[in-house]
């Protein structure tokens, strides 16, 4: 048992039974003992690998979006580029050395960041330093001017709530103890919103749709774009995706709080209604494997590919077919735009 696992039963045992989306945040984000705060997760030491530690295609196609992108929006000079939760900086390091080219690009832009974990902030020093990121602690101190976004399996560890649809209406799902072991159990209350009564069970991030909310409202106001590249579905909130995961394998969700990585699918329809609302263009929401495609990542590939050794070019192929291929990342993993209302052709979106 963990110290966070104690603190965790104690506050159960005088509060009562504790909201997922509570228990997620302690987790994940707690000051001391938090899975987010401490170490590098990334890896194949670590507990996951994502996209961009996979190859630099990744991040050099995420780059060629980028800089299209810029274009399409008339070149804003000055203009932020943040990336939310950048991991060891990679994506970043690989998309600049693209939009490095780009004429006016780099002159123009200000990068910022936001991360919660210091060992990986010492490696986005090394990796980004050239370029003096700001650090945000929060998104409301966005400078007030064009703003384009990139998440990478951001919006996947955010907290979520969970609602079941029983014979007495919906309830919320949360956590309390049985002796002195963690287990899930239904709140007693009447859920005070309403939910979809034709579902059986129900999943939301109100964190998620508040970052949505507010940065969908900034590029709508000032200019811009968002890009959003996680795992979920497109028509999400249907059904039970928490999942814990430690050295590449699930695990238990309610064990070992802050020494395991705590994820849920992204319901990217649910957050492209929030966009809209804000007055933001978000064209259909489309998988990661035909997004990179149209961005010509293959053609990419075979470039590297001339100048590589046997080995080097089978490495190559593998991680184009690791992002690609439907039953790996190419299906389940989803990429999201966000952009200004009638700026409506967007680079990778049909």
């Amino acid at each position: 048992m963990t110290e966070l696992d104690r603190l965790i039963r104690s506050m159960i045992e005088a509060e009562g039974p504790m909201p997922i989306a509570r228990f997620m945040q302690l987790a994940l984000q707690h000051p001391e003992y938090g899975y987010y705060v401490k170490g590098d997760p990334l890896g194949v030491d670590g507990d996951f690998t994502t996209a961009p530690e996979v190859s630099q295609l990744f991040g050099e196609t995420i780059g060629l979006w980028l800089a299209d992108t810029w274009r399409r929006s008339c070149k804003p000079s000055p203009f932020a580029l943040l990336e939310l939760g950048p991991g060891r900086g990679t994506l970043m390091r690989d998309a600049l050395r693209v939009c490095d080219r780009v004429l006016g690009f780099p002159q123009a832009m200000k990068l910022h960041l936001m991360e919660s974990n210091i060992t990986l902030r010492e490696k986005q020093a090394e990796t980004l330093g050239a370029y003096n990121p700001v650090y945000l602690e929060d998104l409301s101190d966005l400078p007030e001017m064009p703003l384009f976004v990139i998440a990478n399996e951001f919006f996947d560890a955010l907290p979520i709530y969970q609602y079941i649809n029983t014979e007495a209406g919906w309830r919320e799902r949360l956590i309390g103890l049985e002796g002195d072991k963690l287990v899930f159990v239904q709140s007693k209350k009447k859920v005070p919103m309403p939910l979809p009564e034709e579902l059986p069970f129900f999943e939301m991030s109100m964190q998620a749709i508040a970052i949505v909310q507010l940065l969908s409202a900034h590029i709508a106001k000032h200019g811009g774009a968002f890009l959003i590249a996680d795992y979920g579905a497109t028509q999400g909130g249907q059904g039970d995706t928490l999942q814990a995961v430690s050295g590449h394998a699930s695990v238990p969700v309610l064990e070992a709080a802050g020494q395991v990585d705590l994820t849920a699918h992204v319901d990217f329809a649910a957050l492209a209604q929030v966009a809209r609302r804000q007055g933001a263009f978000v064209p259909d929401v489309t998988a990661q494997g035909p997004f990179l495609q149209a961005l010509g990542i293959e053609i990419r590939a075979a470039q590297l590919k001339l100048k590589a050794t046997p080995e080097q070019a089978k490495a190559i192929d593998e991680a184009v077919a690791r992002l690609l291929d439907p039953d790996q990342m190419g299906s389940l993993f989803k990429v999201m735009a966000i952009v200004p209302e009638g700026q409506n052709e967007v680079c990778g979106f049909t």
